[in-house]
């Protein structure tokens, strides 16, 4: 392999540098909170009225759009790529066995449905989600901030890459390290666990803790005792309800920080919720956040900022139709 001389490759690495730099800053440039002032200023009341109202009807709706803003942008980045359906020839994120329990992609279709009414082939369905997912959080007592808006839908879906998306059952490490390969840190896992203080789960993510946990233990140690023993009852052995489980804190209707209280009393719901009591690199963050909400919304709020810019891309398209690419 031939070397440049010294003098060169000043000049050529310095321009190779500059160009990344200003490729960067373009890239990050395409976001912004008054993207659609012009172009569709009604953009934000509509979606937020159509989540209010789904909200009202279906208590379940902030947690669930909340999730499925978490595992879009887990996923190829925040590209909408998790509402597509599958096709006779591809199975598509949604179906992958991870998303089976995120639901009410409807609302984000009817949200859809009005803007393209109001104004045409603009807004992105990432772009929705990004909103929903604030006004989530927002509605349901947590912060309010401006998103960053221009986010393009991508055209490719696939369930196969769900076994990416972070399991209820990892460890810190394994944690950090599926966080980190988005460009988020341990602040930002832990805060972003947070969103677990809203919503409710099925008792086959959390079941394995209560029943035959190990060898030398039938229930996992660090739950606390009076609440492993509300997880069995909620979640027997031989437990036939599919319906069956348990709420993520006790405030599970409001965006607050009882899931990291409840984390510090051996309350956590999930191996990995827990753990981050366990491990010096994250404790800290978790007795930090049970102590000052305000602490807390703030982080939050800077940790779903730099979520929703995670894998943007102008390479792709905005859709008439969520569920189907143009």
């Amino acid at each position: 392999m031939a070397f440049l001389p010294y003098s060169e490759c000043i000049v050529l690495c310095a321009t190779i540098f500059l160009f990344f730099t200003l490729s960067s800053s373009m890239s990050q440039a395409e976001l912004d909170a008054h993207y659609y002032d012009k172009t569709c200023p009604q953009a934000e009341n509509i979606i937020s009225d159509t989540v209010l109202s789904a909200s009202k009807f279906d208590p379940k709706v902030p947690a669930r759009i909340l999730r499925m803003f978490f595992h879009d942008c887990f996923i190829r980045g925040c590209d909408a790529s998790i509402l597509l359906d599958s096709t006779p020839k591809n199975l598509a994120e949604k179906d992958g066995p991870p998303n089976l329990s995120v639901h009410s992609f409807y609302v984000i279709d009817e949200a859809k449905t009005k803007l393209e009414k109001a104004c045409p082939h603009t807004v992105s369905c990432a772009d929705i989600i990004a909103i929903a997912a604030r006004d989530v959080v927002a509605q349901s007592g947590g912060p309010y901030w401006n998103v960053l808006k221009g986010r393009k839908d991508g055209r490719v879906s696939k369930a196969s890459e769900t076994v990416n998306l972070p399991a209820p059952t990892l460890n810190v490490n394994e944690l950090i390290k599926s966080f980190a390969k988005r460009g988020l840190g341990v602040k930002d896992m832990v805060t972003l666990s947070g969103g677990h203080t809203l919503g409710f789960s099925h008792c086959s993510s959390f079941q394995a803790r209560v029943h035959n946990f190990s060898l030398l233990h039938a229930i996992d140690p660090s739950l606390n005792t009076e609440f492993a023993l509300d997880l069995i009852r909620n979640c027997p052995k031989l437990n036939t309800n599919p319906n069956a489980g348990h709420f993520l804190d006790a405030t599970s209707s409001v965006f607050d920080n009882d899931y990291y209280r409840q984390l510090l009393v051996g309350k956590g719901l999930f191996s990995s919720d827990q753990s981050l009591v366990g491990d010096q690199r994250t404790r800290w963050i978790v007795e930090a956040f049970a102590k000052d909400q305000g602490f807390f919304f703030r982080e939050f709020v800077a940790s779903m900022l730099k979520l929703g810019n995670v894998g943007v891309s102008q390479n792709g398209e905005v859709r008439l139709n969520c569920k189907v690419v143009n």
